[in-house]
């Protein structure tokens, strides 16, 4: 959210093409510097005439076109790139390019963004969620390059030490856009597809405001009940069900040999700490699995992908926001939350009873390579283990 942004003169330009009208008989007050500038647009904090504060989302003026040549370039290298770099294989660059192609080009037309955002705000409000706030656009202040919404206030994504002293609970604010986040995904097959600290605010009485709905992952009813099963029998430390969901998501062939991958991922045998492995063991045993992975036809779908992302963002966040949280009690209390809020939704859906199956950290403590039963797990604790893998890799290179 600190790109350079453009000079005013271009963003007036745009805003006046746009809207159709002098900017100063749309606005009362608009501010020159922007709140924020990222790649695509940049957003202005402006004050409508009726005296109404809002934000003003505005399109760079060659990002289309730059867009269009960046696409047309990673579009020619992404073939040659196929059997040179293993893991690209599993990467799959002809469909990654093919995704971004797909959701930049979204991206860029504000006015699915504004029925995006409408979308979700419906989701959370059916849900009952209170805690996540979607700003309201200006349905005729909406175009393809201009986008007029409501303006939240509230602390930077970075500002914990102003969160904690204002009294929000950190770890509460993460768990919330963690709940809303996997609500949309497995029970409406709507949501946000971009988490990160430049799309959102915290604000004093505790909520979340989220921007940016250009990326937004949505699934059809057969994906979201993959999604569903993928999920609960994870919880349930059901790994060849996984596999399957894995499968009918997309991920995997749909002739894929979930028996040898349930082999190759040595799901009967005891769980090695990789911490303890050699390096080259380390090595040996990711290779084996990668191998396993391509042979069955790994591949990244983009509803998978946004939701891979997102943990991503949630995963880099924890140590800061709540770095004293056992995870395997966070893990307890969401899970608890969708047996109470969505069991009967859950068996109806999948036949997955999750308030008669408690959760089975089994198969989360093999997944990070943790011996015995352990129940604790701080983020402190996650991190080192990361660390001491990340040298062992880095010693073999």
């Amino acid at each position: 959210d600190r790109v350079p942004p453009e000079p005013f003169s271009h963003v007036r330009e745009v805003v006046e093409q746009e809207l159709s009208a002098p900017l100063e008989a749309v606005f009362a007050r608009f501010d020159r510097a922007p709140l924020a500038s990222a790649s695509i647009a940049q957003v202005h904090a402006a004050t409508l005439r009726s005296g109404e504060e809002v934000v003003v989302k505005v399109q760079r003026p060659q990002v289309a076109t730059l867009v269009r040549q960046d696409v047309a370039a990673m579009a020619w290298i992404a073939p040659y790139l196929v059997g040179r770099i293993p893991v690209a294989a599993l990467a799959n660059p002809p469909a990654l390019v093919e995704l971004f192609a797909e959701t930049i080009a979204e991206e860029l037309e504000f006015r699915l963004e504004a029925q995006n955002m409408l979308d979700i705000a419906h989701v959370l409000r059916d849900a009952g969620q209170t805690l996540i706030v979607v700003p309201r656009p200006h349905p005729e202040r909406v175009t393809r390059r201009v986008l007029v919404m409501e303006r939240l206030h509230g602390f930077h994504a970075d500002d914990i030490d102003g969160m904690r002293a204002a009294g929000i609970d950190t770890a509460a604010v993460l768990r919330s856009l963690m709940i809303a986040f996997l609500e949309g995904a497995m029970i409406y097959g709507v949501f946000h597809g971009d988490l990160h600290g430049g799309n959102l605010v915290v604000m004093r009485d505790g909520r979340v405001g989220l921007f940016d709905y250009g990326m937004t992952g949505r699934m059809a009813e057969a994906q979201r009940l993959a999604f569903l099963r993928m999920m609960m029998t994870g919880a349930a430390n059901d790994v060849r069900g996984q596999l399957a969901a894995f499968r009918d998501l997309g991920a995997l062939a749909p002739d894929a040999d979930l028996d040898e991958l349930m082999r190759i991922l040595k799901v009967d045998q005891p769980v090695r700490d990789p911490t303890k492995m050699s390096s080259e063991e380390l090595i040996g045993e990711i290779q084996q699995v990668l191998r396993a992975l391509l042979k069955n036809g790994a591949r990244m779908p983009k509803h998978l992908m946004l939701y891979v992302k997102n943990m991503l963002f949630i995963d880099g966040s924890i140590g800061r926001y709540a770095p004293e949280v056992n995870l395997f009690g966070e893990l307890a209390k969401i899970y608890g939350y969708f047996a109470e809020k969505h069991g009967a939704r859950i068996l109806r859906d999948i036949g997955f009873d999750p308030s008669r199956q408690a959760l089975d950290l089994t198969g989360v403590r093999a997944g990070l390579g943790i011996e015995g039963d352990a129940d604790s797990l701080t983020p402190e604790e996650l991190q080192a283990r990361r660390d001491t893998m990340r040298k062992k890799l880095e010693e073999v290179r």
